[in-house]
């Protein structure tokens, strides 16, 4: 895997992943911080996770959302020390203990980008379930 960044002003910059998709990130709020790119990697990877584990049991998903929330640290290097994920996942006739599991092994053994941060990072899920009829 390759990634390359660039200085376009201030604390501005383009990353380019070798398949040529580009992100733009900021230090100053124009676009997101490096550390939100971070934390949205943990959300996106791990409702990955979550959804092909429901697909998997063929579970009817509908749709699935993470929203997350971090805390840092109060000096520098201002690293996370907490992040809690929220999944929020409609379907069919899902089941809590389903939901739950597909959760739980996203955050504790598939999810690469919480897993490298694991270590240090006190890293929790919680998660609700909208039913369709």
């Amino acid at each position: 895997m390759k990634i390359s960044t660039h200085w376009l002003e201030g604390q501005k910059f383009n990353a380019t992943t070798e398949q040529g998709h580009t992100i733009e990130m900021d230090g100053n709020g124009e676009a997101p911080s490096p550390m939100q790119l971070i934390l949205a990697a943990v959300g996106g990877c791990s409702s990955i996770d979550v959804v092909m584990i429901l697909e998997r049991g063929r579970n009817d998903v509908l749709d699935c959302r993470c929203e997350l929330t971090a805390e840092r640290a109060d000096s520098a290097p201002a690293v996370f020390t907490k992040i809690a994920a929220h999944y929020i996942v409609e379907g069919r006739q899902l089941k809590e203990s389903t939901v739950k599991r597909a959760c739980e092994l996203s955050i504790e053994k598939y999810c690469s980008a919480a897993l490298m941060l694991n270590k240090s990072v006190d890293i929790s899920f919680s998660y609700e379930i909208i039913n369709k009829d």
